[in-house]
């Protein structure tokens, strides 16, 4: 078991170090700028996009996961956040394509930015990895199918809201303010 999970981390580790950090910034700013922010994934990826949610909602933005009954009505001047190893998922294309429509801009967290929400996506961060559709290259990627990109989300996603908390002036302390009570 301890091979397995030293030879994941020396493979996020890998993947990690070759997030564009131009992407990086250009998804923060994106998110500063955002008058409410939606956020969508589907399996494995909507897990982990909805822990960046949370986050950001500690942080103090405005945010909703798609789907949710108490999600408001999208406007110009919206932010929607989608995590999509392909890019692909049909309900995330159609979610993508009425938000084009609406003037919300969209970020993509994705493996493939030549895909069709990659096309429709104003912002995009690329992060290495595999799909489930694609054969693994057991040198680059010894994980099943999205695995290491989904990790790679979830650890990234944590990376911005360090990144966030220094920029805005947060700490564990006021971000604790905003954490939910009802539990």
């Amino acid at each position: 078991m301890e091979n397995y999970t030293l030879q994941i981390l020396a493979e996020l580790k890998a993947n990690g170090s070759r997030i564009d950090v131009e992407q990086t910034t250009a998804l923060v700013a994106a998110i500063k700028k955002a008058r409410h922010i939606f956020l969508a994934g589907a399996g494995r990826s909507g897990i982990a996009i909805q822990a960046f949610a949370n986050r950001l909602m500690h942080l103090g933005f405005s945010v909703s996961l798609v789907g949710e009954i108490s999600s408001p009505h999208s406007q110009a001047g919206d932010l929607l956040i989608i995590c999509s190893g392909s890019g692909e998922t049909g309900s995330l294309v159609s979610l993508a394509e009425k938000a084009a429509k609406s003037d919300v801009k969209i970020a993509l967290i994705t493996m493939k930015p030549e895909s069709t929400i990659g096309h429709l996506a104003t912002t995009t961060l690329v992060l290495p990895g595999s799909t489930k559709d694609e054969q693994s290259n057991t040198d680059a990627f010894s994980q099943p199918m999205g695995t290491a990109f989904e990790q790679l989300a979830f650890l990234t996603f944590d990376g911005l809201v360090l990144y966030l908390m220094d920029d805005l002036g947060e700490t564990s302390e006021t971000m604790f303010a905003r954490h939910a009570d009802f539990e």
